[in-house]
Protein backbone atom coordinates (compact mmCIF):
# COMPACT_ATOMS: atom_id res chain seq x y z
CA UNK A 1 0.00 0.00 0.00
CA UNK A 2 1.48 3.52 -1.29
CA UNK A 3 -0.41 5.20 1.76
CA UNK A 4 2.10 2.83 4.29
CA UNK A 5 5.15 3.90 2.40
CA UNK A 6 4.18 7.56 2.40
CA UNK A 7 3.49 7.53 6.15
CA UNK A 8 5.94 5.43 7.27
CA UNK A 9 7.64 6.95 10.12
CA UNK A 10 11.29 6.43 9.79
CA UNK A 11 11.38 7.51 6.40
CA UNK A 12 9.45 10.86 7.42
CA UNK A 13 10.27 13.13 10.28
CA UNK A 14 6.52 14.44 10.37
CA UNK A 15 4.74 11.71 8.96
CA UNK A 16 1.12 13.02 9.59
CA UNK A 17 2.39 16.35 8.89
CA UNK A 18 2.49 18.97 6.14
CA UNK A 19 6.26 19.88 6.41
CA UNK A 20 7.90 20.95 2.51
CA UNK A 21 11.34 20.34 4.96
CA UNK A 22 10.90 16.30 4.36
CA UNK A 23 11.81 17.66 0.68
CA UNK A 24 15.07 19.52 1.45
CA UNK A 25 18.43 18.84 2.34
CA UNK A 26 21.71 20.92 2.50
CA UNK A 27 23.26 21.19 -1.09
CA UNK A 28 25.98 23.37 -2.39
CA UNK A 29 26.95 23.35 -6.18
CA UNK A 30 30.28 24.94 -6.58
CA UNK A 31 29.81 27.13 -9.75
CA UNK A 32 32.87 27.72 -12.55
CA UNK A 33 36.88 26.70 -12.64
CA UNK A 34 37.42 29.20 -9.28
CA UNK A 35 35.22 27.27 -7.27
CA UNK A 36 36.07 24.37 -8.07
CA UNK A 37 39.63 24.39 -8.00
CA UNK A 38 39.31 26.24 -4.87
CA UNK A 39 37.53 23.37 -3.08
CA UNK A 40 38.90 20.73 -5.02
CA UNK A 41 41.94 21.05 -5.20
CA UNK A 42 43.25 23.84 -2.60
CA UNK A 43 41.05 22.57 0.17
CA UNK A 44 41.78 19.42 -1.20
CA UNK A 45 41.33 17.83 2.75
CA UNK A 46 38.19 19.22 3.37
CA UNK A 47 35.97 18.15 0.07
CA UNK A 48 37.36 14.23 0.11
CA UNK A 49 33.84 12.74 1.08
CA UNK A 50 31.87 11.20 -1.29
CA UNK A 51 28.04 11.32 -1.35
CA UNK A 52 26.73 7.09 -1.15
CA UNK A 53 24.35 7.76 -4.24
CA UNK A 54 21.42 5.40 -3.46
CA UNK A 55 22.18 3.66 -7.08
CA UNK A 56 25.78 3.05 -6.40
CA UNK A 57 25.57 2.38 -2.67
CA UNK A 58 23.03 -0.70 -3.80
CA UNK A 59 25.46 -1.60 -6.63
CA UNK A 60 28.43 -1.86 -4.07
CA UNK A 61 26.24 -2.89 -0.78
CA UNK A 62 28.61 0.09 0.21
CA UNK A 63 31.89 -1.22 0.33
CA UNK A 64 34.98 -0.53 -2.45
CA UNK A 65 36.66 2.65 -3.33
CA UNK A 66 34.00 4.32 -5.59
CA UNK A 67 31.48 5.93 -3.08
CA UNK A 68 33.75 5.14 0.32
CA UNK A 69 35.39 7.70 2.97
CA UNK A 70 37.85 7.69 5.47
CA UNK A 71 40.14 5.08 6.30
CA UNK A 72 38.73 2.98 3.87
CA UNK A 73 38.88 5.05 0.69
CA UNK A 74 42.45 6.03 1.70
CA UNK A 75 43.54 2.39 2.06
CA UNK A 76 41.97 1.20 -1.00
CA UNK A 77 42.84 4.28 -3.66
CA UNK A 78 46.81 4.06 -2.30
CA UNK A 79 46.19 0.61 -3.12
CA UNK A 80 44.93 0.56 -6.32
CA UNK A 81 47.14 3.49 -7.75
CA UNK A 82 50.22 1.95 -6.93
CA UNK A 83 49.32 -1.62 -8.11
CA UNK A 84 47.30 -0.47 -11.92
CA UNK A 85 50.68 1.93 -11.87
CA UNK A 86 52.76 -1.30 -10.78
CA UNK A 87 51.64 -3.23 -14.00
CA UNK A 88 51.80 -0.40 -16.71
CA UNK A 89 49.29 1.95 -16.07
CA UNK A 90 50.16 5.01 -17.77
CA UNK A 91 53.40 3.43 -18.89
CA UNK A 92 54.84 1.79 -21.51
CA UNK A 93 53.94 -1.62 -20.82
CA UNK A 94 50.06 -0.63 -20.78
CA UNK A 95 51.10 1.47 -23.72
CA UNK A 96 51.80 -2.03 -25.80
CA UNK A 97 48.46 -3.72 -24.35
CA UNK A 98 46.19 -0.65 -26.21
CA UNK A 99 48.29 -0.61 -29.31
CA UNK A 100 47.82 -4.99 -29.39
CA UNK A 101 43.94 -4.20 -28.86
CA UNK A 102 43.76 -1.45 -31.27
CA UNK A 103 45.22 -4.25 -34.15
CA UNK A 104 42.29 -6.22 -32.90
CA UNK A 105 39.50 -3.58 -33.55
CA UNK A 106 40.74 -2.80 -36.74
CA UNK A 107 40.41 -6.39 -37.68
CA UNK A 108 36.84 -6.65 -36.90
CA UNK A 109 35.75 -3.34 -38.33
CA UNK A 110 38.05 -3.88 -41.59
CA UNK A 111 36.00 -7.22 -41.62
CA UNK A 112 32.64 -5.39 -42.31
CA UNK A 113 33.96 -4.06 -45.56
CA UNK A 114 32.61 -0.69 -45.31
CA UNK A 115 29.15 -1.97 -44.43
CA UNK A 116 27.34 0.18 -42.25
CA UNK A 117 27.60 -0.65 -38.27
CA UNK A 118 26.97 0.40 -35.12
CA UNK A 119 30.11 0.65 -32.90
CA UNK A 120 29.02 0.78 -29.60
CA UNK A 121 30.15 -2.79 -28.80
CA UNK A 122 33.13 -2.80 -30.47
CA UNK A 123 34.06 0.17 -28.90
CA UNK A 124 32.96 -0.91 -25.61
CA UNK A 125 35.05 -4.66 -26.28
CA UNK A 126 38.29 -2.95 -26.91
CA UNK A 127 38.15 -0.75 -23.98
CA UNK A 128 36.93 -3.03 -21.70
CA UNK A 129 39.59 -5.23 -22.68
CA UNK A 130 42.10 -3.28 -21.49
CA UNK A 131 41.01 -2.83 -17.78
CA UNK A 132 40.11 -6.76 -18.50
CA UNK A 133 44.08 -7.33 -18.65
CA UNK A 134 44.96 -5.00 -15.43
CA UNK A 135 42.04 -6.46 -13.43
CA UNK A 136 41.42 -9.98 -14.49
CA UNK A 137 44.74 -10.49 -16.33
CA UNK A 138 42.88 -11.47 -19.44
CA UNK A 139 41.07 -10.28 -22.78
CA UNK A 140 38.08 -11.75 -24.24
CA UNK A 141 37.06 -12.30 -27.70
CA UNK A 142 34.33 -10.05 -29.52
CA UNK A 143 32.32 -12.80 -30.27
CA UNK A 144 32.27 -14.57 -26.51
CA UNK A 145 28.71 -14.04 -25.66
CA UNK A 146 28.97 -14.05 -22.00
CA UNK A 147 31.34 -11.08 -21.80
CA UNK A 148 28.85 -9.23 -24.56
CA UNK A 149 25.87 -9.58 -22.47
CA UNK A 150 28.23 -8.13 -19.60
CA UNK A 151 28.92 -5.37 -21.70
CA UNK A 152 25.36 -4.55 -22.38
CA UNK A 153 24.64 -4.50 -18.75
CA UNK A 154 27.09 -2.13 -18.05
CA UNK A 155 25.51 0.07 -21.07
CA UNK A 156 22.48 -0.05 -19.64
CA UNK A 157 23.47 0.93 -16.38
CA UNK A 158 24.57 4.05 -17.50
CA UNK A 159 21.60 4.90 -19.48
CA UNK A 160 19.45 4.23 -16.52
CA UNK A 161 21.97 6.58 -13.93
CA UNK A 162 21.27 9.15 -16.28
CA UNK A 163 17.94 8.38 -16.83
CA UNK A 164 14.69 10.44 -15.04
CA UNK A 165 14.56 6.66 -13.70
CA UNK A 166 17.55 6.47 -12.20
CA UNK A 167 17.15 10.49 -10.89
CA UNK A 168 14.19 9.33 -9.21
CA UNK A 169 16.18 6.64 -7.62
CA UNK A 170 18.85 8.65 -6.02
CA UNK A 171 16.16 10.62 -4.73
CA UNK A 172 13.69 8.29 -3.30
CA UNK A 173 15.76 4.88 -3.34
CA UNK A 174 12.70 3.42 -0.16
CA UNK A 175 10.15 4.55 -2.60
CA UNK A 176 11.33 3.36 -6.03
CA UNK A 177 12.49 -0.05 -4.23
CA UNK A 178 8.35 -0.38 -3.55
CA UNK A 179 7.51 0.35 -6.99
CA UNK A 180 7.78 -1.43 -10.42
CA UNK A 181 10.40 -0.51 -12.77
CA UNK A 182 13.03 -1.00 -15.02
CA UNK A 183 15.10 -0.29 -11.70
CA UNK A 184 14.71 -3.90 -10.64
CA UNK A 185 16.01 -5.44 -13.73
CA UNK A 186 18.99 -3.05 -13.69
CA UNK A 187 19.86 -4.11 -10.52
CA UNK A 188 19.13 -7.74 -10.96
CA UNK A 189 21.25 -7.30 -14.39
CA UNK A 190 24.23 -5.62 -12.17
CA UNK A 191 24.07 -8.79 -9.72
CA UNK A 192 24.97 -10.92 -13.06
CA UNK A 193 27.88 -8.76 -13.23
CA UNK A 194 29.00 -9.14 -9.61
CA UNK A 195 28.61 -13.07 -9.66
CA UNK A 196 31.62 -13.04 -12.65
CA UNK A 197 33.37 -10.76 -10.57
CA UNK A 198 33.05 -13.50 -7.59
CA UNK A 199 34.12 -16.52 -10.25
CA UNK A 200 36.86 -14.44 -11.20
CA UNK A 201 38.09 -14.02 -7.75
CA UNK A 202 37.47 -17.68 -6.88
CA UNK A 203 39.63 -18.63 -10.07
CA UNK A 204 42.69 -16.69 -8.82
CA UNK A 205 42.46 -17.57 -5.50
CA UNK A 206 42.81 -21.08 -6.70
CA UNK A 207 45.82 -20.42 -8.66
CA UNK A 208 47.27 -17.83 -6.60
CA UNK A 209 50.81 -17.61 -6.86
CA UNK A 210 51.89 -14.59 -4.19
CA UNK A 211 55.20 -14.57 -5.61
CA UNK A 212 54.20 -13.83 -8.92
CA UNK A 213 51.26 -11.65 -9.36
CA UNK A 214 49.41 -11.45 -12.54
CA UNK A 215 46.96 -8.66 -11.96
CA UNK A 216 45.00 -6.82 -9.65
CA UNK A 217 42.98 -9.10 -8.25
CA UNK A 218 46.01 -11.10 -7.25
CA UNK A 219 47.58 -8.39 -5.70
CA UNK A 220 44.71 -7.97 -3.58
CA UNK A 221 44.56 -11.45 -2.85
CA UNK A 222 48.05 -11.54 -1.41
CA UNK A 223 47.35 -8.38 0.65
CA UNK A 224 44.08 -9.78 2.13
CA UNK A 225 46.07 -13.13 3.37
CA UNK A 226 48.65 -10.78 4.98
CA UNK A 227 46.46 -8.65 6.67
CA UNK A 228 43.81 -11.13 7.37
CA UNK A 229 44.11 -11.20 11.08
CA UNK A 230 44.26 -7.62 11.40
CA UNK A 231 40.29 -6.06 12.53
CA UNK A 232 40.78 -2.81 10.88
CA UNK A 233 41.94 -3.71 7.96
CA UNK A 234 40.16 -2.56 4.52
CA UNK A 235 41.60 -5.24 2.34
CA UNK A 236 38.79 -7.80 2.66
CA UNK A 237 36.45 -10.02 0.31
CA UNK A 238 33.71 -7.16 -0.04
CA UNK A 239 35.98 -4.53 -0.80
CA UNK A 240 37.65 -7.03 -3.11
CA UNK A 241 34.68 -7.94 -5.48
CA UNK A 242 33.16 -3.84 -5.09
CA UNK A 243 36.34 -2.75 -5.82
CA UNK A 244 36.61 -4.83 -9.26
CA UNK A 245 33.02 -3.76 -10.21
CA UNK A 246 34.09 0.09 -9.40
CA UNK A 247 36.81 -0.93 -11.58
CA UNK A 248 35.51 -2.37 -14.40
CA UNK A 249 32.17 -0.33 -15.00
CA UNK A 250 34.40 3.24 -14.54
CA UNK A 251 37.12 1.33 -17.01
CA UNK A 252 34.70 0.54 -19.78
CA UNK A 253 31.51 2.53 -20.21
CA UNK A 254 32.91 6.35 -20.04
CA UNK A 255 36.20 5.67 -22.30
CA UNK A 256 34.38 3.83 -24.56
CA UNK A 257 30.95 6.17 -24.57
CA UNK A 258 33.83 9.24 -25.23
CA UNK A 259 34.70 7.16 -28.11
CA UNK A 260 31.40 6.94 -29.84
CA UNK A 261 30.94 10.34 -28.99
CA UNK A 262 34.43 11.31 -30.76
CA UNK A 263 33.47 9.18 -34.07
CA UNK A 264 30.07 11.08 -34.28
CA UNK A 265 31.63 14.53 -33.89
CA UNK A 266 34.17 13.32 -36.63
CA UNK A 267 31.08 12.71 -39.03
CA UNK A 268 29.62 15.57 -38.32
CA UNK A 269 32.71 17.62 -39.46
CA UNK A 270 34.72 15.81 -42.05
CA UNK A 271 36.87 18.39 -42.36
CA UNK A 272 38.34 18.27 -38.94
CA UNK A 273 38.71 14.53 -39.41
CA UNK A 274 40.69 15.13 -42.59
CA UNK A 275 42.83 17.48 -41.10
CA UNK A 276 43.83 14.94 -38.30
CA UNK A 277 43.91 12.30 -41.11
CA UNK A 278 46.75 14.41 -42.95
CA UNK A 279 48.83 15.06 -40.03
CA UNK A 280 48.92 11.58 -39.04
CA UNK A 281 49.61 10.70 -42.33
CA UNK A 282 52.65 12.90 -41.89
CA UNK A 283 53.75 12.25 -38.50
CA UNK A 284 52.76 8.43 -38.29
CA UNK A 285 52.04 6.94 -41.11
CA UNK A 286 50.39 4.21 -42.51
CA UNK A 287 52.57 1.33 -41.43
CA UNK A 288 53.44 1.77 -37.89
CA UNK A 289 51.15 1.93 -34.51
CA UNK A 290 50.90 5.24 -33.44
CA UNK A 291 52.43 5.85 -29.66
CA UNK A 292 52.22 8.24 -26.90
CA UNK A 293 55.62 9.73 -27.76
CA UNK A 294 53.33 10.74 -31.08
CA UNK A 295 51.33 12.93 -29.06
CA UNK A 296 53.73 14.79 -27.14
CA UNK A 297 56.43 16.10 -30.32
CA UNK A 298 54.40 16.16 -33.26
CA UNK A 299 50.28 15.54 -33.50
CA UNK A 300 49.57 19.06 -32.25
CA UNK A 301 46.02 19.18 -34.12
CA UNK A 302 45.09 15.69 -33.71
CA UNK A 303 45.64 16.39 -29.48
CA UNK A 304 43.80 19.38 -29.24
CA UNK A 305 40.70 18.01 -30.97
CA UNK A 306 40.54 14.98 -28.68
CA UNK A 307 40.87 17.16 -25.43
CA UNK A 308 38.08 19.61 -27.43
CA UNK A 309 35.83 16.26 -27.87
CA UNK A 310 36.44 15.52 -24.19
CA UNK A 311 35.18 19.00 -23.36
CA UNK A 312 32.33 18.98 -25.68
CA UNK A 313 31.04 15.89 -24.25
CA UNK A 314 30.78 17.15 -20.91
CA UNK A 315 30.71 12.94 -19.76
CA UNK A 316 30.06 13.97 -16.46
CA UNK A 317 28.35 17.44 -15.89
CA UNK A 318 27.19 17.82 -12.62
CA UNK A 319 30.62 15.75 -11.00
CA UNK A 320 30.27 13.28 -9.05
CA UNK A 321 28.74 14.49 -5.78
CA UNK A 322 31.03 15.03 -2.58
CA UNK A 323 30.00 15.14 0.94
CA UNK A 324 31.27 16.97 3.94
CA UNK A 325 32.30 14.54 6.47
CA UNK A 326 32.75 17.49 9.16
CA UNK A 327 31.95 21.25 9.11
CA UNK A 328 33.75 22.90 6.29
CA UNK A 329 34.80 26.83 5.84
CA UNK A 330 34.81 27.76 2.67
CA UNK A 331 35.19 31.31 1.53
CA UNK A 332 33.41 32.54 4.38
CA UNK A 333 30.56 30.35 4.51
CA UNK A 334 30.31 26.91 7.32
CA UNK A 335 29.22 24.17 5.19
CA UNK A 336 27.74 21.47 8.13
CA UNK A 337 28.55 18.21 8.41
CA UNK A 338 26.46 16.06 5.82
CA UNK A 339 26.01 18.89 3.36
CA UNK A 340 25.66 17.28 -0.51
CA UNK A 341 28.43 19.32 -2.45
CA UNK A 342 28.43 19.47 -6.89
CA UNK A 343 31.27 20.15 -8.40
CA UNK A 344 29.59 21.09 -11.32
CA UNK A 345 32.58 19.86 -13.92
CA UNK A 346 29.48 21.13 -16.99
CA UNK A 347 30.31 24.90 -15.58
CA UNK A 348 34.07 24.57 -15.63
CA UNK A 349 34.36 22.83 -19.22
CA UNK A 350 31.38 25.64 -20.62
CA UNK A 351 32.50 28.36 -18.48
CA UNK A 352 32.94 31.67 -20.80
CA UNK A 353 35.78 33.47 -19.44
CA UNK A 354 37.93 30.11 -19.52
CA UNK A 355 36.84 29.28 -23.16
CA UNK A 356 37.02 31.66 -26.13
CA UNK A 357 33.83 29.21 -27.46
CA UNK A 358 32.45 27.26 -25.05
CA UNK A 359 29.27 26.11 -26.79
CA UNK A 360 31.01 25.69 -30.35
CA UNK A 361 33.78 22.75 -31.05
CA UNK A 362 36.59 24.32 -31.48
CA UNK A 363 40.68 22.86 -31.77
CA UNK A 364 41.97 26.58 -31.20
CA UNK A 365 41.11 26.56 -27.35
CA UNK A 366 44.20 23.89 -27.16
CA UNK A 367 46.35 25.62 -29.68
CA UNK A 368 48.28 29.11 -29.84
CA UNK A 369 48.77 31.43 -32.45
CA UNK A 370 52.01 29.00 -33.56
CA UNK A 371 49.39 25.37 -34.13
CA UNK A 372 51.21 23.92 -30.80
CA UNK A 373 49.55 22.39 -28.77
CA UNK A 374 48.25 24.52 -25.11
CA UNK A 375 46.91 23.11 -21.94
CA UNK A 376 44.24 24.80 -20.19
CA UNK A 377 43.28 24.88 -16.21
CA UNK A 378 39.97 24.53 -16.79
CA UNK A 379 40.29 20.73 -18.45
CA UNK A 380 38.54 19.00 -15.80
CA UNK A 381 36.55 16.13 -17.66
CA UNK A 382 38.65 14.04 -15.15
CA UNK A 383 37.20 15.92 -11.87
CA UNK A 384 40.32 17.01 -9.69
CA UNK A 385 41.61 16.79 -6.15
CA UNK A 386 42.27 13.75 -4.42
CA UNK A 387 38.50 12.36 -5.48
CA UNK A 388 39.23 12.95 -9.72
CA UNK A 389 39.19 9.72 -11.38
CA UNK A 390 41.89 6.96 -10.82
CA UNK A 391 42.36 6.08 -13.88
CA UNK A 392 42.93 8.95 -15.55
CA UNK A 393 45.80 8.47 -17.07
CA UNK A 394 44.77 4.60 -18.57
CA UNK A 395 41.55 6.58 -19.70
CA UNK A 396 43.62 9.38 -22.11
CA UNK A 397 46.33 7.03 -23.03
CA UNK A 398 43.35 5.13 -24.54
CA UNK A 399 41.54 7.45 -26.13
CA UNK A 400 44.51 8.65 -27.54
CA UNK A 401 46.09 5.79 -29.06
CA UNK A 402 42.22 4.07 -30.27
CA UNK A 403 40.98 7.29 -32.02
CA UNK A 404 44.71 8.11 -33.86
CA UNK A 405 44.68 4.38 -34.77
CA UNK A 406 40.79 4.47 -36.07
CA UNK A 407 42.08 7.27 -38.47
CA UNK A 408 45.17 6.13 -39.74
CA UNK A 409 43.16 3.02 -41.33
CA UNK A 410 39.72 4.41 -41.58
CA UNK A 411 37.43 7.17 -42.82
CA UNK A 412 34.44 7.53 -41.21
CA UNK A 413 30.89 8.81 -42.34
CA UNK A 414 27.39 7.74 -42.54
CA UNK A 415 25.03 7.50 -44.98
CA UNK A 416 22.55 10.14 -44.06
CA UNK A 417 24.95 12.53 -43.97
CA UNK A 418 26.89 14.86 -41.35
CA UNK A 419 24.03 17.09 -41.38
CA UNK A 420 22.16 14.13 -39.79
CA UNK A 421 24.08 13.82 -36.58
CA UNK A 422 23.04 15.02 -33.44
CA UNK A 423 25.74 15.50 -31.19
CA UNK A 424 23.15 16.30 -27.75
CA UNK A 425 23.24 13.23 -25.66
CA UNK A 426 20.45 10.00 -25.92
CA UNK A 427 20.39 11.05 -22.08
CA UNK A 428 22.20 13.95 -20.00
CA UNK A 429 22.39 13.93 -16.30
CA UNK A 430 24.56 11.78 -14.25
CA UNK A 431 26.25 11.50 -17.37
CA UNK A 432 25.96 12.54 -21.04
CA UNK A 433 25.47 9.34 -22.79
CA UNK A 434 25.92 10.04 -26.81
CA UNK A 435 23.32 8.68 -29.51
CA UNK A 436 23.61 5.87 -31.78
CA UNK A 437 24.34 5.59 -35.34
CA UNK A 438 24.85 3.60 -38.26
CA UNK A 439 28.27 4.67 -39.35
CA UNK A 440 30.81 3.38 -42.29
CA UNK A 441 34.00 3.11 -41.77
CA UNK A 442 35.47 2.93 -45.30
CA UNK A 443 39.52 1.56 -45.32
CA UNK A 444 41.99 4.13 -46.42
CA UNK A 445 44.74 1.62 -47.76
Amino acid sequence: MLHSVLKEEKQWASPWSFKPEHFLDQNVVLVGYDAVKEALVDQADDFTGREPLPFLFKVTRGYGLGISNGERWKQLRRFTLTTLRDFGMGRKGMEEWIQGESKHLEARIRSLKAAPFDPTFFLSCTVSNVICCLVFGQRFSYDDKDFLDLLHIISDALKFGSSPWGQLYNIFPWLMERLPGQQHKVIADIEKLRQFTMTKIQEHQDTLDVSSPRDYIDCFLTRLSREKDIPTTEFHHDNLVSTVLNLYLAGTETTSSTMRYALNLLIKYPKIQETMQQEIDTVVGRNRCPCMEDRKKSLPFTDAVIHEIQRCMDIVPLGIPHYALQDISFRGYTLPKGTLIFPMLHSVLKEEKQWATPWTFNPQHFLDQNGNFKKNPAFLPFSAGKRSCAGEALARMEIFLFMVSLLQNFTFSCSEGPDSIDLSGEYSSFGNVPRRYMIIATPRC
